[in-house]
């Protein structure tokens, strides 16, 4: 694990005690070589000693953990960074309509003249004792779901017709993200959710969001960086009035954007790329100009946001 995550998490307040028992995890269970390239490796952390808390005693307890929040709240960069605390290789499934057992569990395929099971990222996982995480759960369908039971529950036990059962490694995890009342997602069935602990994750506040920028462009002009802050924190409050859709609100176009500007892009039209062009609606992106407008003049350069380039 980076010194720095330990150092990171030190300083945010998260119980010494868990990251004990953590650092134990890590150490009891090994890796092999082979797989080391599939830890997480980040350099930037989630924000919030309680959601850090009760994340690491929940998967040291050996329960699934389902991260649940709006757009931009940092869900799968914390799952990221759990995988690299605990030291495990990490298989990640985006659900989509297209997702089924078959790529979950595996499917069969022909090798030598022998028919063999293609292993999928849940099958992997059980193996190898890897953190699977499952991004945007709620768009799972049913035949889906069926795997999701079966990985999740207590027993760690699972049956793949034609083959074997496999007993789910005692590292192994499971971490689903969800965004809630997302377009294209679906209610979570009672008999899934139960299957996890479920945390909240809240929106990003300013003082959370410059900490955030501030890792990232930390030879920015404070000044300008707390205006592309204040551009988000004003299309987030916008979108939870129902102004504007949440597309626009996208912490990673914004971080994007401010890297393009570093790179010597002027910062409106990096603005453009970042932020105005998420969103498809004329009259959604007249509103989102109006906030660029009153955050970034069109006047500013390269140099008015990140002066050292000026050397």
């Amino acid at each position: 694990m980076p010194k720095s995550l330990s150092q990171f998490l030190s300083e945010q307040g998260v119980d010494d005690n868990l990251l004990k028992e953590a650092a134990n995890f890590r150490e009891f269970y090994k890796l092999e070589d082979n797989l080391r390239f599939r830890i997480p490796d980040t350099l930037s952390y989630f924000y919030g000693k309680d959601i850090w808390n009760m994340c690491i005693a929940a998967l040291l307890e050996g329960e699934s953990i389902l991260l649940s929040g709006p757009k931009a709240t940092g869900k799968n960069l914390l799952a990221d960074n759990l995988g690299t605390l605990f030291g495990r290789p990490q298989w990640n499934v985006s659900f989509n309509v297209n997702t089924d057992s078959a790529s979950l569990i595996g499917t069969d395929t022909f090798v030598n003249n022998e028919v063999r099971l293609r292993k999928g990222a849940v099958y992997e996982c059980a193996t190898y004792g890897g953190f699977g995480v499952f991004d945007e759960i709620n768009m799972a369908k049913n035949e889906a779901i069926v795997v999701l039971h079966s990985a999740l529950d207590y027993r760690r036990i699972i049956d793949i017709p034609g083959y074997e059962k496999i007993s789910l490694h005692d590292a192994a995890r499971f971490i689903g993200t969800m965004n809630y009342e997302y377009a294209g997602t679906r209610e979570l069935n009672e008999a899934l959710v139960s299957r996890f602990l479920v945390i909240d994750i809240p929106q990003v506040e300013e003082d959370k969001l410059m900490l955030i920028l501030q890792g990232y462009f930390a030879d920015a002009d404070m000044e300008k960086l707390d205006q592309f802050a204040g551009l988000f924190l004003d299309l987030q409050t916008k979108a939870d009035h129902g102004e504007i859709s949440t597309k626009s609100v996208d912490l990673r176009g914004l971080i994007a954007c401010i890297r393009t500007i570093r790179r010597g892009l002027k910062p409106r039209l990096a603005v453009s790329m970042g932020v105005t062009g998420k969103t498809f609606d004329q009259y959604e992106k007249e509103i989102v100009g109006d906030v660029i407008r009153t955050r970034i003049p069109d006047s500013w350069q390269r140099e008015d946001v990140f002066p050292s380039s000026l050397e």
